[in-house]
C-alpha cells in the first residue's frame, strides 16, 4: 500500500504502535462466547470493561428494558464544546453452525498465515478493539479537541433487536445530542453510507374451517393465502430512485404458517412479508400496497373474514448526501491511509436505518478485510488493522477539529 504524506502519518504510526495490542484484545474477545440469544453477555462485557479501565477509560453498562446490560459505553470528552460522535460495534456474534466443519475452533482466536480466526473476529470484535484503541488515543490528547468521542458496544445486535443502540439513544440517560455514528462492520471496499429501509408485516389470512372430506368444505385459508402470495409477487414495484439511491424496492414473502394434520381445512394461514423500502416506496406506500392486495383477495373470497395486517417493523431508507461531513471525513481519511473505498447504499437494512429514524447520520460499514462472516471459518486479515484504525482516527480528528 502507498501511504500518503501529511497528518495521517501520525495516525498510521499510532496504529502501527497499537496493532499488537489490538490483535491481543481481539483474540481475548473472540475467545469469550457471546452468541446472540444463546450465551451470557456478562463475560464479554467484563473483558472489554477491564481493558477500558486499565487504559483510564471509565465505562458504564447500559441496561435494557428488563434491567440486564445490553451495551457498554464510554465517553471521552474534549477540552471545549463541540459535536458528539459515536463509534459503534457489536460484541455479540452469530451462532457457530457446524463446529466440526471449522478448520480451527470458533473460539480459538488462532493466528495463521496472516489471518486471525474465530466467530465474531470480523463482526465485529476487531472493530470494537480498534475503536477502543482510537478512544484511548483521544484520551491521551489531554482535551486537545472539541466535543467528545463515544464508544458504544452492543450485545443485542445479532438477535435483530438492536437493544443496546436503542437503550443508549432512547433509554434513561440518553445523550442530548449525537452528531453522527460510525459503525465498525467489516470490509475495506466500501463505506456504507445508506441502506434500503424495511417494512415487515405479519398477515393473517382467514377463511372457513371444515373437514377435508366434506362436500361442503371450502378451499380454506391456505388456498386464499396462496392467492395473496401470488398477488404480492406480481405487484409492480418502483425501480431505483436515482443516482443517489440506485437500488429498487423489493418484496419477499419469507414465511408461511397454516394447517395441521390432514383432515381439517384450516381457517387461518399466516404469512410474513418483508418489503425493502427506497425513496420511491416509503413505508406508507408499502403498507398501502400490502393492504390493497389483501383487500383485493378478500373481495375475491366472499363469505370469508377479512385479512388482518400487523406491521411489526418500520425502518426508513436513508442515504447520506455527498456533502455530509461524516461521509466526507471517513472517505477522505481512508484515502489518506492508502485505501480507496467507494460510498455504497446497501441492499440490506442495518442499524444506520434505525439511526436515520432518530435523525442521526451514520456510516454502517468500513472495517478490516475478512472472510466467512456468519459462516464457517470466519477470519480477518491482520495486515488491514492499522489502516482501518488510522482512517477512523483521522476522520475523528477532522470532525472534532482537533488542535
Amino acid at each position: 500500500m502507498t501511504m500518503a504524506k501529511g497528518a495521517v502519518i501520525d495516525t498510521l504510526q499510532a496504529a502501527r504502535e497499537d496493532v499488537a495490542d489490538v490483535v491481543k484484545l481481539t483474540r481475548e474477545l473472540v475467545r469469550v462466547p457471546s452468541r446472540g440469544g444463546i450465551d451470557s453477555y456478562d463475560p464479554v462485557l467484563e473483558t472489554m470493561a477491564a481493558w477500558l479501565g486499565e487504559h483510564g477509560l471509565a465505562c458504564r453498562r447500559v441496561p435494557g428494558p428488563g434491567g440486564a446490560a445490553v451495551a457498554l459505553t464510554c465517553e471521552v470528552p474534549g477540552g471545549r464544546p463541540g459535536p458528539r460522535y459515536v463509534l459503534d460495534a457489536c460484541l455479540d456474534t452469530a451462532p457457530f453452525g457446524d463446529e466440526a466443519a471449522w478448520t480451527y475452533p470458533p473460539l480459538s482466536g488462532e493466528i495463521t498465515g496472516g489471518w486471525l480466526h474465530g466467530r465474531g473476529s470480523s463482526d465485529s470484535k476487531a472493530g470494537a478493539a480498534i475503536f477502543a484503541h482510537v478512544a484511548a488515543r483521544f484520551r491521551d490528547m489531554a482535551g486537545g479537541f472539541g466535543g467528545s468521542v463515544v464508544l458504544l458496544f452492543d450485545v443485542d445486535e445479532h438477535t435483530g433487536g438492536f437493544g443496546g443502540a436503542k437503550a443508549y439513544f432512547e433509554g434513561a440517560g440518553a445523550p442530548e445530542g449525537v452528531d453522527g455514528v460510525m459503525i465498525g462492520y467489516p470490509g475495506l471496499d466500501h463505506v456504507i453510507t445508506g441502506g434500503r429501509g424495511v417494512l415487515r408485516a405479519r398477515v393473517d389470512v382467514h377463511a372457513i374451517a371444515g373437514h377435508s372430506g366434506s362436500s361442503r368444505a371450502g378451499a380454506g385459508a391456505i388456498a386464499k393465502a396462496a392467492d395473496l402470495v401470488r398477488a404480492l409477487r406480481d405487484a409492480p414495484l418502483p425501480g431505483p430512485a436515482g443516482p443517489g439511491f440506485p437500488l429498487p424496492a423489493r418484496l419477499t414473502v419469507t414465511a408461511v404458517r397454516g394447517g395441521e394434520g390432514y383432515s381439517m381445512v384450516p381457517d387461518l394461514c399466516s404469512i410474513n412479508v418483508d418489503i425493502r423500502l427506497t425513496p420511491a416506496l416509503d413505508d406508507l406506500a408499502a403498507a398501502a400496497l400490502l393492504t390493497g392486495a389483501a383487500a383485493s383477495v378478500d373481495a375475491a373470497w366472499p363469505g370469508t373474514p377479512p385479512t388482518g395486517v400487523e406491521v411489526t417493523t418500520r425502518w426508513p431508507p436513508y442515504a447520506l448526501p455527498d456533502g455530509s461531513p461524516l461521509r466526507k471525513a471517513l472517505l477522505q481519511a481512508a484515502a489518506r491511509a492508502g485505501l480507496a473505498p467507494a460510498a455504497k447504499v446497501a441492499g440490506p437494512s442495518n442499524i444506520g436505518n434505525y439511526l436515520a429514524g432518530q435523525g442521526i447520520p451514520a456510516t454502517a460499514g468500513f472495517g478490516v478485510g475478512y472472510e466467512g462472516l456468519h459462516g464457517t471459518d470466519e477470519r480477518i486479515r491482520l495486515d488491514t488493522i492499522p489502516v482501518v484504525q488510522a482512517a477512523y482516527h483521522q476522520a475523528l480528528l477532522t470532525l472534532l477539529h482537533a488542535a
